[in-house]
């Protein structure tokens, strides 16, 4: 901005120079301020790495010598540009000094070229002139200053967003991670050490081990791919339930939809997948259901999943490790989740809002 203020004022002190030499014929106040202004010009085009106060300093000295060769009397207003370089470079109360010093040293200037220059209407316009002048490049200068600070502190929040939007993240893959990953893998060592334990006392134990811990690996393998399909494609809760359930062994699986889950965050719809496959796992692991229903149900603000088996229920035992984060995920996305356990069978309810907010 600074550069491209001075450019233009530098133009019209330039034109407005050449322009009144000319017409009094004076080659010598052209050759004088025209080489100043080129030279002004110059410095704009090759000091913008220089140290502010440099620059400020060398603008200074130029700009008394354009007002000394300037028979027009225009060059004086080169002295606005110093106040708001100062500004923008230094803050406000620089900027504000240099302008009151602009001012006391054009009344100096004024009373040594003519003493009685507050008797002279043309001295005194020209000094409200350029008081004007410095109001409105103050003004300017406060304006860029406002919108630097303001565009500064939305880089500094939109920088906060990325940083918590990658922990989020980070928090989310290491409960898919868990989720997906976690149950498979233990089976696969708590088979792995049966083995161990019975390798030499049954060897029909050993196999029947190791055909289990070979299945958990598929299975993990499988649960893997799926994901890595629906962060491709978009996730869908839909066929992403009925893809599970079909790859789910063990107890019967009926699956229910009632909505359209169009227009939900996939915040929510991820939620409820894994809370769905947590329900299922503990379903088949722990509670020895034959029977679960799954049922899906959208609202215009809400979507509720439940999970019911017929299994032995929780028996009064703590929520492990799934389920505690299960309900933290929930919670995260603004819903909750209940489990409600008798003898005969357990219900999980997981509720979140279709869209964040």
């Amino acid at each position: 901005m600074v550069r491209a203020v001075s450019a233009a004022v530098y133009g019209v002190v330039l034109a407005a120079g050449v322009y009144y030499a000319m017409v009094h014929g004076d080659a010598v106040d052209v050759l004088g301020f025209g080489g100043v202004m080129l030279v002004l010009f110059g410095v704009l085009a090759v000091g913008r790495e220089w140290d502010p106060r440099l620059s400020l300093a060398v603008d200074v000295v130029l700009f008394g010598l354009a007002a000394a060769t300037d028979g027009s009397g225009l060059a004086k207003a080169l002295f606005v540009l110093v106040p708001f370089a100062a500004h923008l470079a230094f803050g406000r109360r620089v900027g504000l000094l240099a302008g009151g010093l602009c001012v006391a040293g054009m009344v100096v200037v004024f009373q040594v070229v003519e003493p009685g220059w507050l008797g002279e209407a043309e001295y005194v316009n020209d000094l409200l002139m350029f008081a004007v002048g410095l109001v409105l490049a103050l003004a300017m200068a406060e304006t860029a200053a406002g919108e630097a600070r303001v565009r500064a502190r939305l880089e500094e929040q939109a920088a906060r967003v990325a940083e918590l939007s990658a922990a989020a993240e980070r928090t989310r893959i290491a409960r898919d991670l868990h989720d997906s990953l976690g149950h498979h893998l233990t089976a696969v060592a708590v088979q792995l050490e049966r083995a161990d334990a019975f390798r030499e006392r049954d060897p029909g134990v050993v196999v029947e081990a190791v055909a289990e811990a070979r299945a958990s690996t598929r299975k993990a393998l499988e649960d893997v791919r799926r994901s890595v399909r629906l962060l491709r494609a978009g996730f869908r809760l839909e066929p992403a339930l009925r893809e599970l359930v079909g790859s789910t062994t063990g107890p019967a699986v009926a699956v229910e939809f009632h909505g359209d889950e169009e227009g939900a965050d996939e915040t929510a719809l991820t939620t409820l997948y894994r809370a769905a496959q947590e329900a299922l796992t503990n379903a088949r692991r722990h509670a020895r259901a034959s029977e679960v229903r799954i049922a899906v149900h959208f609202d215009p603000a809400w979507a509720r999943l439940e999970v019911a088996d017929d299994g032995r229920g929780t028996g009064g035992r703590r929520e492990g490790h799934g389920l505690s984060g299960m309900r933290e995920r929930a919670v995260l996305a603004g819903g909750d989740l209940e489990v409600s356990s008798t003898g005969h069978g357990t219900t999980v309810t997981v509720v979140v809002p279709r869209r964040a907010g």
